[in-house]
């Protein structure tokens, strides 16, 4: 979804917690057009201060998240995202899909950073809109904190990646089992 690789694009060193090893993606020009077009967003250029307003956004939906997975309601989320969400206009399409059916298609506009934003809070707001907002969640790894969608039957997911995070915790709490048995 666009709005949780949005967030994640501050990646922290998952393994070992090495603060010096932590990288904001959104810097890497590379890495940003990639991210861009991967989305179907406009791979422009970012300047450094579309980049501080790109950062002010991820902040102000992280702390979001952080305070849904805390079991807060987010006070004033409307007045945060819809002055993002009115600067990026869109048109309506209306077309038929393969089998007939009417779809509707909203179409950026324009292809600037201001449109960017308004698809990610677009995004974000669509999803707490549309999906349960106790399935959101921050990775249970502290030196990770990706967010993530708990799609899971029993909503138990804790980690971002069972393979990764999920295997790491396990290991870190046998050997703190088998340390306190010494």
């Amino acid at each position: 979804m666009l709005w949780d690789d949005f967030i994640n694009s501050y990646w922290r060193d998952w393994r070992t917690g090495d603060k010096s090893k932590e990288l904001d993606r959104l810097e890497d020009p590379e890495w940003l057009k990639s991210w861009l077009t991967a989305h179907g967003l406009p791979a422009i250029p970012a300047d450094s201060a579309q980049l501080q307003e790109l950062k002010k956004l991820r902040g102000c939906l992280f702390d979001t998240v952080r305070e849904i997975v805390d079991g807060g309601t987010p006070d004033g989320l409307p007045e945060r995202l819809n002055p993002y969400m009115a600067a990026g206009p869109v048109m309506r399409q209306a077309a038929l899909d393969e089998e007939g059916r009417m779809t509707m298609t909203l179409l950026p506009m324009r292809a600037d950073w201001e449109q960017v934003m308004a698809e990610i809070a677009a995004s974000f707001a669509s999803a707490l809109a549309e999906k349960e907002e106790s399935r959101f969640r921050i990775c249970d790894n502290p030196d990770c904190l990706w967010v993530y969608y708990d799609d899971t039957r029993n909503r138990s997911k804790r980690y971002c990646d069972d393979k990764a995070c999920g295997n790491l915790m396990k290991v870190r709490r046998f050997r703190a089992r088998k340390k306190a048995e010494q």
